[in-house]
């Protein structure tokens, strides 16, 4: 098994937590310095100071300070990233309590730090990766490579933080550089009801930032507060943090109030949230002496706590005076108010005696009220232990039985106010004989089951995140054998101000527009109070350029005396929402705010993003680049976000190289670059296989990894999922593991990791040992391997209605032991005769329970596995069918979507055979609007879409879609939110400005369109533009319409890549779904000049060795008034370059001759047209190469085309060679026909003295009679054979005879033929073969 997990560059962000370091001292088992505080009289209680609540179960309760797991640590497989401080009771008369685990259980403690070591050995190379991650940005995704057995997936943490940094670096608002002035900001404030503990100086934390650097005061109860008249006030250097030290004396009581902080400097004044300072309160308890209460068996009771008032409200507990818990259930439970509800008293209620303690939070202290003692009067006194499991115990012990009433709320209807987004919490506690039991309903609706959750054996009903939609009437229904009463409670939910639009800073450049939005929602709805520089507006210097309408301030033609900071401050009955948000007004260039050439290493076919921050003021447009070449990189496998990131999607070869990214404005342009290095990903091609051996053999695991060569690998072993130790048995390569003398502990599964500083691979195998047998092990070795046999005598028993028994009898394992058995199933209803695996069982079983669904036919067989293979499967069991039930899960990928602008189609994934648990599968459709409330429309479907008619053009309604059989109902469906059709828009973009930022690009401004105009999806903005004409006289140009798109939450932009000196006109749109909208106001610009493109067919001639001439044509987009051309020229020799030389023509000159001073050198010609703004792009040629230079088969045409290439020249040659090769062949035949032939290597002996050749070793030879041939000998018959060859040397003359010269060579004749029988009788002679005469001449 084998998963890839790709870290660093990919993206993965988060940070390992390790325990927290104050925790030392209770990690060792003591309580880090305790206070000492009154408890009851006469006794003292040890409490932790970071204590939140004590543990009222013997179990410890740890509490997580974030939500996130790390998987695979800790009991149960997860451990918390911190553990909370948690107190418990863990014996009579002992509360003891320390940081992370009790001191009482010893073994607890052991468990807790063993989970604190797992957590704080997660691997450095991971947080190591977290680090690079967030210094590099995202690099790569998460990615799985095919398993081998089964997958296993990256830890889910890695993608949770993944995202969490994806969205935070894509969303976060761009701002101003601090060495840019820059009104104030608040960076960090208290919360606005500050509670503070007495004994401890009091801290109201004020930062703010800003350039110059703001100063700070303070108001108290809206009056200037000055600190330097209190000497126990002072303020943080650098910082408006009030610090009030009590450390001389004072009460901290005299300091309470409601505080704001004001942060000024030249540019503006922000405003913190008005603060309220409260000193916490642990008042005592009254002292008050308590009678035994007496009640009779049965009875209701109610013992009240009334706790005394503290800041904040103490949690209460019941607890014995044994500090012993009292044991809460559905009959004795404590109630949100603290007291303690008895349903009914039972005799062995008195055994022990009640109190009533109270923690308070800030000062860490437990109070406890005196214990209130109960007498319980009864018609049977003896407590008979055996009458408690009695199926009737209450008449049992002679107590009449009565019908529920409601102990609390009293009566038969409350009600309850809660405010949107807290918790909503209602209570209904009962008494009756026996005990009853609390349901839950809501009128006309089903509780939220998503949100709702029972607390307190049913007594509490907790809705969390309360939204509107949860209003209404809810009812508790109490019940017994003996009747039931019922309890409405009206819940009406409220609202604080809530954001819809929170205003943000504006940023401008002179003479731009903008707004600020504060649009905040509540109940009741919260009015709008704007300020300027912490003052009302309406008291404000009027500026003419700022115009308030109700939420919104509108800017226009902002000027840089335009700067402030301004307060948007919503409020309600509920509470308030304050927000600063400043207009700045810069003319800045842009620049960049990222390291330059950074170097981004990314995994092979994973996703990368590339962060480029910048500034400037307008905003600048940023493009990339890839190479320093190509076009815009957007689209397709590119996509650029709003903050300049550019991700690409999946990484590919190509891919690899320097990207740069160009900020550009009106005022300038900055660039930057990052270098993407491309990394092949971590692969283990050969991995560890699955072995069976048998005690005290050596194994070896291999694991051949390929990777990036590059990167650094590190391959380590995991052994049951744990680091393995490397013994002295064991021996670990760069490719495999040897584990020598086996032992039954080295059983279990090894991964080998293949690690790189960008990603891995892992690969897993298990390793079992078998034990030594009776048998000779060197016989069994023998023995031959093979596939087991089919298992066989299947057979069901333990029949029940969602599982089965399944038994089966190995078949032989051939030497191989059965390492696992995989059951597979048919049924004959929906895929019949189609077998799916149902599960797998180790190889020591043949017996297992199968769990099943409803309403299916079933039949299995079984399948047999070992190191050799698997087995046929076995012959099938008998069916055994299910019965049926209701569908225990719904439809999925529920959606609503309009089709026309007057319907709502509802559409879902239908549910498969095996989860539809009965016949007759069908859907259950709902709908209504979402705004209005009204009741739910319903319809029974039998496929997968429903369309609703007859709709409001794009509304948003609820759906829920619930799947049901003949048996019953699924589970409540959640709701989903869809919405009907959609229309065109109804109106167009309004005041849309078009300012002229260079030749090729113009900036546009325009007014969002309010939202009930749209009638859909605000999809984007559009703008439309064409060229209307030239300002170039007879130009034709093309009118086709383009069109540039911008995105719904943006009000200005970019369009680029217009044709410079031309007459546009420009309309602008809404688009949503269906379409566009109505077109604005068509509005004309112009661009001015700019440079022309390359001359046209550049063409360089040379008509002899001693001119050059030069011929183009004009510009195909002259972009202007062309002035001129300009030509540049250089002479050239190899690498020496001669002085160059430029000449300016008229723009109608379009040819120049060239006198060549230098008959050698090459000249090099540089062309380029010129207008009034500059030079365009140039062309460049260079001249032909001269002969002396050129090859022979190669020369310049006119239009510099190769000659080789031709085809009259590619015959000519061909002619050519054809002569020549006739007559090589002519010249060998007559070079055959007399000559000299070296013999001196064929010869027996030396030549002699006589030999008139000797110096040369050859001899001459002709078509004379009579002239020896050396190199042959006659036989003692007279017959004449060569002496290295089988061919008769008689054919080559008219005579068969010959002699024997002096040196005993033979001496034949060599006569030719003149006639017809030459050619015809001389076919295999060499002499007359071409080939064979130049071997002859060799």
């Amino acid at each position: 098994m084998r998963w890839l997990a790709a870290r660093g560059a990919a993206g993965a962000s988060g940070e390992v937590v390790a325990p927290a370091a104050d925790t030392t001292d209770c990690a060792r088992g003591r309580s880090p310095s305790p206070r000492r505080t009154p408890f009851f009289e006469g006794s003292s209680l040890d409490v932790c100071p970071r204590v939140h609540q004590p543990c009222l179960l013997p179990q410890v309760k740890l509490e997580a300070s974030h939500s996130s797991l790390i998987p695979g640590t800790g009991r149960g497989g997860h451990c918390t990233r911190r553990l909370t401080d948690v107190c418990a009771v863990w014996g009579p008369g002992a509360l003891l309590c320390s940081a992370r685990c009790c001191r009482a259980a010893p073994g607890a403690t052991r468990r807790r730090l063993n989970e604190a070591e797992e957590l704080s050995s997660v691997p450095k190379a991971h947080v190591e990766q977290l680090e690079a991650a967030r210094a590099r940005g995202l690099g790569s995704r998460e990615r799985g490579a095919v398993p081998r057995m089964a997958r296993q997936q990256p830890p889910p943490w890695l993608h949770t933080a993944f995202l969490l940094l994806l969205l935070l670096s894509l969303g976060s608002a761009i701002e101003i550089p601090m060495d840019l002035t820059q009104p104030p900001t608040i960076t960090k404030q208290s919360v606005k009801d500050h509670i503070v503990d007495p004994r401890d100086n009091i801290l109201i934390e004020c930062e703010a930032k800003g350039n110059p650097a703001p100063s700070f005061h303070w108001t108290r109860n809206s009056r200037f507060f000055n600190i330097a008249k209190d000497p126990r006030v002072s303020m943080r250097r650098r910082s408006g943090t009030l610090v009030i030290d009590f450390r001389s004396g004072g009460r901290p009581e005299e300091y309470e109030g409601e505080y704001q902080c004001f942060a000024r400097n030249k540019f503006g004044t922000a405003l913190s949230n008005r603060i309220r300072l409260q000193v916490s309160k642990s008042p005592l308890w009254p002292k008050e002496n308590l009678d035994p209460v007496v009640v009779q068996e049965g009875a209701p009771l109610t013992l009240q706590c009334n706790p005394p008032p503290g800041l904040p409200s103490p949690v209460i507990f019941w607890m014995s005076s044994s500090m012993e818990p009292i044991t809460q259930d559905k009959r004795v439970s404590q109630g949100h108010n603290g007291d303690l509800y008895f349903s009914n008293v039972m005799l062995q209620d008195m055994q022990t005696d009640y109190s009533c303690n109270a923690r308070f939070h800030f000062t860490h202290t437990i109070q406890q009220k005196n214990p209130f003692t109960l007498k319980v009067l009864t018609n049977h006194p003896y407590n008979d232990s055996s009458l408690r499991n009695h199926p009737d115990m209450y008449s049992a012990r002679g107590v009449a039985e009565r019908t529920p009433s409601f102990m609390y709320p009293q009566g038969t209807s409350s009600s309850q106010m809660v405010l949107r987004g807290m918790d909503l919490l209602l209570e209904c506690i009962a008494s009756g004989v026996p005990t009853p039991d609390i349901a839950w309903y809501k009128k006309g609706g089903d509780l939220p089951s998503d949100k709702a959750k029972f607390e307190n054996f049913n007594k509490a009903l907790r809705i969390t995140n309360v939204s509107e939609e949860d209003s209404g009437e809810y009812f508790c229904l109490a019940s017994n054998k003996m009747g039931s009463i019922r309890h409405t409670i009206s819940v009406r939910v409220k609202a604080a101000p809530y954001w819809l639009d929170e205003p943000k800073n504006l940023i401008l450049a002179p003479g731009e527009d903008g707004r600020l939005v504060c649009r905040a929602n509540g109940n009741p709805k919260p009015t709008v109070q704007w300020m300027v520089n912490g003052e009302p507006l309406q008291s404000a210097p009027p500026n003419p350029n700022r115009e308030v309408a109700g939420d919104t301030i509108i800017f226009r033609d902002t000027q840089i005396s335009s700067r402030a900071v301004y307060q948007c401050n919503t409020s309600n009955e509920h509470g308030y929402l304050l927000a600063n948000a400043f207009v700045s007004v810069l003319d800045v260039p842009p620049r960049m705010l990222s390291p330059r050439n950074q170097l981004i290493r990314v995994i092979l076919y994973n996703r990368t993003r590339l962060d480029c921050p910048f500034f400037g003021s307008p905003i600048p447009t940023l493009r990339w680049f890839k190479n320093g070449q190509g076009s815009n990189l957007d689209g397709g496998n590119y996509h650029v976000y709003e903050n300049g990131s550019l991700e690409i999607k999946m990484i590919r070869k190509e891919d690899q190289g320097i990207y740069t990214c160009v900020a550009t404005n009106i005022l300038g342009k900055a660039e930057n670059q990052v270098r993407l290095e491309v990394k092949d990903p971590t692969r283990i091609f050969r991995m560890p296989e699955d072995q069976v051996v048998k005690r005290g053999t050596t194994v070896q695991l291999e694991c051949r990894v390929k990777h990036d060569p590059s990167l650094r690998l590190t391959v380590s072993w995991l052994k049951d999922d744990e680091p393995l130790y490397i013994g002295n048995r064991m021996k670990k390569e760069d490719d495999s593991l040897t584990i020598f003398g086996v032992a039954e502990r080295d059983q279990g599964s090894y991964t080998c990791v293949a690690s790189t500083e960008l990603d891995q691979d892992l690969a897993k195998a298990h390793l079992t040992v078998l034990a030594d047998q009776a048998t000779p092990t060197n016989r069994l070795a023998a023995l031959p391997k093979g596939r087991p046999d089919r298992p066989r005598d299947l057979e069901l028993t333990d029949l029940a209605e969602r599982s089965v028994r399944l038994t089966w009898i190995p078949g032989d394992d051939n030497n191989s032991p059965i390492t696992d058995y995989i059951v597979q199933f048919e049924e004959d209803q929906f895929q019949p005769g189609v077998w799916h695996d149902h599960s797998k069982f180790p190889g020591s079983v043949n017996s297992a329970v199968l769990q099943l669904s409803p309403y299916v036919n079933y039949q299995f067989r079984v399948i047999a596995i070992n190191e050799v293979g698997s087995s046929h499967p076995s012959l099938p069991s008998e069916r055994y069918r299910t019965s049926g039930a209701p569908p225990e899960s719904n439809p999925s990928d529920v959606k609503g979507e309009g089709t026309r602008k007057n319907n709502m189609e509802i559409t879902w994934t239908p549910m498969n055979a095996t989860s539809a648990f009965g016949p007759n599968l069908r859907y259950i459709v709902k709908w209504r609007r979402r705004e209005t409330r009204e009741t739910w429309n319903n319809v029974t479907v039998w496929g997968s879409r429903y369309v609703v008619g007859q709709t409001p053009v794009y509304v948003p309604y609820e759906i829920r879609v619930q799947a049901e059989n003949d048996f019953g109902k699924g589970p409540e469906p959640d709701t989903v939110i869809g919405y009907s059709g959609e229309d065109y828009p109804r109106a167009a973009p309004t005041d849309v400005k078009v300012r002229v930022l260079n030749s090729t690009a113009i900036g546009l401004q325009w007014n969002r369109v309010y939202s009930d105009t749209v009638q859909g999806q605000l999809r984007e903005y559009r703008a439309y533009y064409w060229r209307e004409s030239s300002l170039l006289k007879n130009l034709w140009v093309s009118q086709k319409r383009q069109q540039a798109s911008f995105s719904s939450d943006r009000t200005r932009g970019v369009v680029g890549r217009l044709f410079p000196y031309s007459n546009y006109k420009l309309e602008m749109v809404v688009v949503n779904g269906r379409g566009d909208g109505p077109r604005s106001e068509t509005k004309e610009f112009t661009t001015p000049e700019g440079v022309p493109s390359a001359p046209r067919r550049f063409r360089v001639r040379q008509p002899n060795l001693e001119t050059i001439n030069l011929e183009w044509d004009h510009p195909e987009h002259p972009n202007g008034i062309l002035t001129g051309y300009t030509l540049r020229y250089v002479a050239f020799n190899g690498t020496k370059l001669g002085k160059q030389i430029v000449e300016n023509f008229s723009p109608n000159q379009t040819k120049f001759s060239l006198q060549r001073s230098d008959p050698v050198s090459r000249y090099r010609f540089t062309l380029s047209a010129r207008t009034q703004v500059g030079s365009g792009e140039a062309v460049t040629e260079e001249s032909p190469a001269p002969p002396n230079e050129a090859t022979p088969t190669a020369a310049y045409t006119n239009n510099h085309a190769d000659i080789a290439t031709q085809g009259w020249f590619i015959g000519l040659m061909c002619a050519i060679a054809l002569l020549v090769l006739i007559l090589l062949i002519v010249c060998f035949i007559k070079r055959s026909r007399g000559g000299k032939y070296p013999v001196r290597e064929k010869k027996d002996v030396p030549l002699g003295p006589e030999d008139p050749k000797e110096e040369d070793g050859s001899f001459d030879y002709s078509d004379e009679d009579n002239k020896p041939l050396q190199g042959s000998q006659t036989s003692l018959d007279g017959t004449i054979k060569q002496q290295e060859s089988d061919d008769s040397l008689v054919d080559y003359g008219e005579g068969g005879e010959g002699q024997f010269n002096e040196d005993g060579s033979f001496i034949g004749q060599y006569t030719v033929k003149k006639d017809k029988e030459e050619t015809e009788g001389n076919e295999s002679s060499e002499a007359t073969s071409p080939v064979n005469a130049i071997y002859s001449l060799a």
